[in-house]
């Protein structure tokens, strides 16, 4: 079972011309005769930012120079997560043509989701770049921790897309489901609140994975090194959760065909 999920996962990721490629292609169409190209995300980001920052900074009554990156983290973070977890889903369902016919790695698919995802989150990495520059760095030390976070980070969220995109070529109302999951999430998660505002409903944090996924990637950025049970969490749920999706892939890969 993990034999043929493994192989599957070696020959795609041997094949990175063309999942990288496809990915690319993806992004330059969604943005075709557009002067801006991608860089449309990032200017929405910006937006949202700003217009979410001034008025829950004002509210929350707290300095806009802290508050302002800690939402830009927060929520570029976030869209990537959201995107991944929820394009992953139907990116069996949406490549149904090349899985029917052409005999291709199955994870191709997932990875060119990912690596998609990844170029746009590196274009709205500069929101977070410009407002490290002008407020300062908080800490030089916690920076570089940023490098194996977003590793940890982004297995997770690989993995995630690994599931929910069997799952959801299997049952097709998945998807939607999924959706209506990841907006409550959003709002379960310290994203717009800082994880310490919530005081009696503490263990809304505490016990939330996202919470302490995204706090991993965050930490770092706004000058606080991850905590040990941070750390403890992310990486757990990494390797059992790539066992669990390499051990279903390896169950239901040749199902995939018929099931798209």
């Amino acid at each position: 079972m993990f034999e043929l999920a493994l192989e599957d996962l070696k020959q795609s990721l041997s094949s990175w011309r063309l999942w990288t490629l496809l990915g690319w292609l993806e992004v330059r169409q969604r943005y075709a005769r557009s002067r801006v190209g991608p860089f449309w995300l990032t200017i929405s980001m910006g937006v949202m930012v700003a217009s979410i920052g001034i008025v829950y900074g004002t509210l929350f009554g707290m300095k806009m120079s802290d508050y302002l990156p800690f939402l830009a983290v927060s929520l570029v973070m976030w869209q990537s997560f959201a995107s991944m977890v929820q394009e992953g889903s139907v990116a069996y369902i949406n490549s149904s043509t090349y899985i029917r016919q052409a005999a291709t790695p199955k994870l191709i698919f997932i990875l060119q989701v990912v690596w998609r995802n990844l170029v746009i989150l590196t274009h709205n990495f500069i929101i977070i770049l410009l407002l490290l520059i002008g407020f300062g760095v908080k800490s030089w030390e916690a920076l570089p921790i940023f490098i194996p976070a977003l590793f940890v980070f982004m297995l997770n969220a690989t993995w995630i897309a690994m599931v929910t995109s069997l799952l959801s070529a299997r049952f097709r109302d998945l998807p939607q489901i999924i959706a209506a999951l990841i907006q409550v999430a959003f709002y379960v998660t310290p994203i717009i609140y800082r994880p310490d505002a919530l005081k009696r409903f503490s263990f809304i944090v505490e016990w939330n994975p996202l919470a302490h996924l995204i706090e991993l990637v965050r930490s770092p950025l706004i000058g606080v090194p991850p905590s040990l049970l941070t750390w403890e969490v992310t990486v757990g749920m990494a390797v059992v959760g790539w066992i669990l999706a390499l051990g279903m892939t390896g169950r239901f890969l040749k199902r995939i065909p018929y099931w798209v």
